[in-house]
């Protein structure tokens, strides 16, 4: 098994490699402003979600990746920023990405439209705890004591969102970024994200959520496709499909804490399609997501009459 991820972790970090892709949730639905800035705030709420994910259990050095997103609006500008902060590590391979967001709004039809742009630091280091029966440990690109470098990332997108559809278009390293120090070089990324609320006969108990996710870096395109049932408002189960990679059944729960929030949890459970099944037992990823509407206290002026003091 160390085989294998050391020949995946080789592949990553090969000199002039243009394959790196970014970390991957099978929960895309509740992650959508890191891979699109035009999302921050769209929602009028102030939102916080995090993400973790063990990839393929059963490896030495299996990915392990976390995700934090907070964002909000700004009415008074109609706007919205937000901040995504990956932190993702493979065998020897740690990386972190850290992005701000900021998102102009306009009102269309029964929705909102975001155009965001997104700038922050993404950083690469690579560890020196070889074995001398690793492959990767003959490998002269590779520094034998570890090192590690960093660079600018810039980010773009539309995104539309009203209350029974969402959909967006976005593009990630858009500076594609050369990382000299670790012998990567970052590709551009590309992502179409679409999603809709179906109340099954109109009523509101019942609703089929079915959603769409494209990634793409210009030579390889995957896709995750999903369908969710939310019941009452309340539990949802799903299944989603990524392909020539995964089968994941979804399971979550929502509730009020009280009239102006929203806690969501969620858990998902990759079923490995691809030959990595034969070493694999899956991958297990849960979410946390918080929302809480911000309203603005009522402006309470006191007038005084000298006739009633």
């Amino acid at each position: 098994m160390r085989g294998i991820i050391t020949a995946a972790l080789c592949a990553a970090v090969a000199s002039a490699s243009f394959a790196q892709q970014d970390p991957q949730f099978t929960q895309y639905m509740f992650d959508r402003l890191s891979i699109n800035p035009g999302v921050a705030g769209t929602t009028g709420e102030l939102c916080g979600t995090m993400l973790l994910r063990q990839q393929w259990t059963g490896f030495d050095g299996a990915p392990k990746t976390a995700l934090l997103n907070v964002h909000g609006s700004i009415k008074r500008i109609s706007s919205g920023v937000g901040l995504s902060v990956f932190l993702d590590k493979l065998g020897q391979q740690k990386s972190t990405y850290a992005r701000l967001s900021y998102s102009f709004h306009r009102k269309i039809g029964p929705g909102t439209i975001g155009i965001g742009l997104a700038a922050g630091l993404m950083s690469h280091t690579l560890g020196n705890d070889w074995q001398a029966t690793d492959p990767i440990s003959q490998d002269n690109s590779i520094p034998a004591n570890g090192n590690s470098d960093m660079g600018w990332d810039l980010a773009a997108g539309l995104y539309y969102v009203s209350p029974t559809l969402w959909a967006g278009f976005s593009s990630t390293h858009l500076t594609e970024v050369e990382l000299s120090n670790v012998s990567i070089q970052q590709r551009r990324h590309y992502f179409l994200q679409a999603g809709y609320n179906w109340k099954l006969k109109g009523d509101p108990k019942y609703v089929v959520q079915p959603s769409v996710l494209m990634k793409s870096d210009g030579t390889s395109t995957q896709f995750d496709i999903t369908g969710t049932f939310l019941y009452n408002n309340m539990v949802w189960l799903g299944v989603s499909y990524r392909t020539e990679d995964a089968i994941a059944p979804l399971i979550g729960y929502q509730f009020k804490p009280n009239t102006k929030s929203m806690l969501k949890v969620g858990y998902s459970y990759d079923i490995t399609t691809s030959k990595l099944r034969n070493y694999s037992s899956g991958s297990h990823e849960l979410m946390v997501n918080y929302c809480v509407l911000l309203v603005k206290p009522p402006d309470v002026q006191i007038y005084r009459n000298p006739l009633f003091l």
